[in-house]
């Protein structure tokens, strides 16, 4: 159970860094062409899951998909993520009963951020309560079904409770959307003869 309480803590988890923007440059705007333009745009999150699934290899996939956590990671509230660094040193500090009572108040305060449902799911899982751990990361898939580290989470609750063809379900729908996540390819690789039957 420890060992997939870090593996699901591995995955759930999300930097709490600062999103990286591009800034235009200066000069004549007409000299220019509309390509340039729009690589100088920040870029959208759809614009980022778009370079995800067509990255050509691990690390550039991994630098894409740290793009996305840190805009997951904003929460528009200085409040809320105060709350939210204060129960990632709980988690850290093995005291879960207290991230879970801080992260109560950032999900109350801003319920339509995935990530305060995102990071409570992992404090109930490490407190062996996977049912509230699975509630809360269906409430992180309502806001964000691309949520690659909630998915990979899923499959952990899941496999840590003998379900493997759930399990498989959900490392395939994170793999689906993240390509490059070499650990689940790697489950999903051993699993899927047992789950789906191995060719005659």
């Amino acid at each position: 159970m420890r060992r997939f309480a870090f593996c699901l803590a591995l995955a759930l988890n999300t930097a709490l860094a600062p999103a990286l923007s591009a800034e235009p440059k200066s000069g004549s705007h007409a000299a220019r062409p509309p390509e340039a333009d729009k690589t100088r745009r920040p870029a959208t999150l759809d614009d980022l899951f778009t370079r995800l699934a067509a990255a050509k290899d691990e690390s550039e996939a991994n630098g894409v998909a740290n793009l996305i956590e840190r805009r997951w990671s904003r929460s528009g509230s200085d409040t809320a993520d105060l709350l939210m660094s204060r129960a990632g040193d709980a988690i850290k500090a093995n005291d879960h009963a207290l991230a879970i009572e801080l992260l109560d108040r950032v999900v109350t305060l801003k319920p339509d951020w995935a990530e305060g449902w995102n990071k409570r799911a992992t404090a109930f899982f490490m407190m062996d309560d996977p049912v509230s751990s699975i509630a809360d990361i269906r409430q992180v898939l309502a806001r964000e079904p691309r949520h690659f580290g909630a998915w990979a989470g899923l499959g952990h609750i899941y496999m840590a409770g003998g379900d493997k063809k759930r399990a498989l379900e959900a490392y395939r729908k994170a793999l689906a959307i993240h390509p490059y996540l070499a650990k689940l390819k790697d489950i999903v690789e051993r699993l899927t003869p047992e789950i789906d039957g191995r060719d005659i």
